[in-house]
């Protein structure tokens, strides 16, 4: 089957609450992303609600045909609006307030304890939980062991070697941590998505991954948006993506 490509909307709300608008409208870009082909819709609901407002998200759930991605911290409060609101799958994933975006993954293997109700409070919700988590076997085998149907790999340090001249050995090291990760990952029974910097010219060896179901792509299709419209850049990156599978 042909990998899913699920898009992140945030930076359209970003770029929204840049002039404290009501657009763009991420809900709208969510639309546009399907009616182009996209598996599904993801979304970062941070504590500070820097982009992606409550508002977004009980819209999109109202209107995605497709399978929508709620990412959060493993905070109660968020917790409890996503048994709320319901999407298809929760992301649980670290945050700080201080950066950009997420840096690196959860580190399950040491929080176990505190996530595991967590996780077990979104699944009698009926959701489906993933954990966003460095491509290391430590923290595959503890993601495992809290009994979660689906892990999300880290791909940002193979990204960001890519975008660096002479660190092409870098990128290589990191390319093979990911396909480690992904096949112990499935060797575990468990569903593999990977995300984070990937762009149209890095992402398919990604893609190629074997075990890897699902990519997470965001900040380089709204940004290739801005160029070539939100339906046009979904499709392009599909036409990648099947140029892989």
């Amino acid at each position: 089957m042909p990998i899913a490509l699920y898009v992140n909307i945030d930076h359209v709300a970003t770029l929204r609450q840049a002039r404290g608008t009501q657009y763009p409208d991420p809900v709208w870009a969510a639309a546009l992303c399907e009616l182009a082909g996209a598996d599904g819709i993801t979304v970062h609901l941070r504590e500070d609600r820097r982009h992606i407002q409550d508002r977004d998200l009980h819209l999109l759930r109202q209107t995605v045909r497709g399978t929508l991605n709620l990412e959060i911290a493993p905070l109660p409060e968020l917790i409890d609006l996503a048994c709320a609101l319901k999407p298809n799958i929760v992301t649980l994933v670290p945050e700080r307030r201080q950066e950009r975006t997420t840096e690196g993954g959860l580190n399950v293997a040491a929080q176990g304890k505190e996530l595991e109700p967590l996780v077990r409070r979104l699944q009698q919700a009926g959701i489906s939980v993933s954990l966003f988590i460095a491509p290391d076997l430590v923290q595959v085998r503890a993601a495992e062991q809290l009994k979660v149907p689906r892990i999300e790999l880290h791909t940002g340090y193979y990204c960001e070697a890519t975008l660096v001249h002479g660190q092409q050995e870098v990128a290589k090291a990191e390319l093979e941590r990911l396909a480690i990760a992904a096949e112990t990952g499935v060797g575990l029974g468990l569903h593999i998505a990977a995300g984070h910097g990937l762009d149209y010219p890095n992402v398919r060896p990604v893609a190629a991954l074997p075990g890897v179901e699902e990519l997470n792509i965001g900040h380089a299709v709204v940004a290739r948006a801005v160029m070539v419209g939100m339906q046009a850049a979904v499709r392009e990156m599909i036409e990648i993506l099947r140029t892989v599978s």
